[in-house]
């Protein structure tokens, strides 16, 4: 699905596969589209259908909260670092 203009979705996609050793292909094949599909998606150039969202977050076994979001993901370490500190530097 092409983008819809002001409301960007971003993603998680890269980093998800990243820490699961997933290649594009891997992916591509466990939710049924093309490799070229998912490096569409990783770089914002195309946004999923729900369907496909929801398809992607079963194999990552996450909420699609935790996948896509309207506003930019801060890094995971930033975000963990935090958690494991109570916030503080």
């Amino acid at each position: 699905m092409k983008k819809a203009g002001h409301l960007p979705i971003h993603n998680r996609i890269g980093v998800l596969r990243a820490e699961r050793r997933m290649s594009r292909a891997q992916l591509a094949e466990l939710v049924g589209v093309n490799v070229q599909s998912i490096g569409s998606l990783e770089r914002g150039d195309n946004f999923p259908s729900l369907d496909l969202a929801f398809r992607i977050c079963e194999v990552f076994a996450l909420p699609v909260e935790a996948v896509f979001s309207r506003q930019e993901f801060s890094a995971m370490s930033t975000q963990l670092y935090r958690n494991s500190t109570g916030g503080q530097r």
